[in-house]
């Protein structure tokens, strides 16, 4: 991305899809999915971003432009083995990246560096925090997006936005107490449409969201009735 699509991206709600490493998306089962996501995107022109397992990021590249990497490792590139780089998988028109997610937590430094360096590439950074205090301590690097995720409820199928809304709200507070153009996410038992409705209502610019995608037995349904919260907010 150039500076200016940067810009537009981040003035836009955000509709993230972890693929995580569900069977349901193994082989080419990714692409499908990914194509499922960029065809609801283009009908109701909001972004949806996917993030494949790691071995499938340059295959889902080709065929989408909204391609986000599950995990970056904070190696150098060159002689380095088995490491996830960011400015390698760039090359492979990987736009961004989660990092330290729940189920991949990584060292403080390492999620600073990793902020800084997609910062230089031009890639958008999605640092995902389980709590509020988290949201704070992370805001201040001014990654593109804070992801709020309580870890109790990833995969639940209980919405943090209605089991415990008050920590979207008062993570919105912290993200804008960094005063900086760091946006707020919401993930953890996203499951329907109303979810999504309620989490953007609390004030997310958007949402991270797993099992309730990949898991449905309909996925352009599942995709669509989440687009349309976006889309009659």
């Amino acid at each position: 991305m150039i500076y200016g699509q940067v810009q537009d991206f981040l003035n836009s709600n955000l509709f993230i899809i972890n693929f995580k490493n569900y069977d349901e998306i193994s082989g080419t089962k990714s692409a499908r999915l990914a194509k499922s996501a960029a065809k609801i995107a283009k009908k109701h022109k909001l972004k949806i971003v996917v993030c494949p397992p790691q071995h499938l990021l340059a295959e889902v590249a080709r065929s989408s432009s909204d391609v986000y990497a599950q995990h970056l490792d904070n190696s150098k590139v060159g002689s380095t083995t088995g490491y996830v780089i960011p400015e390698i998988v760039k090359k492979s028109r990987v736009a961004g990246a989660l990092i330290n997610h729940s189920e991949h937590r990584i060292p403080s430094n390492e999620i600073e560096d990793l902020v800084k360096r997609l910062r230089e590439l031009q890639m958008i950074s999605v640092v995902c925090v389980q709590d509020v205090s988290e949201a704070w301590v992370y805001a201040q690097l001014n990654p593109d997006y804070i992801a709020i995720e309580p870890p109790e409820l990833i995969g639940s199928g209980k919405a943090v936005s209605k089991e415990k809304p008050e920590i979207i709200t008062e993570s919105v507070k912290a993200v804008k107490k960094a005063n900086n153009s760091t946006q707020l996410l919401c993930g953890a038992g996203i499951v329907s449409g109303t979810d999504v409705s309620k989490a953007l209502e609390l004030g997310a610019k958007g949402i991270l969201v797993a099992s309730g995608i990949v898991k449905a037995k309909n996925w352009e349904r599942a995709i669509e009735e989440f687009a349309l919260a976006f889309v009659r907010k």
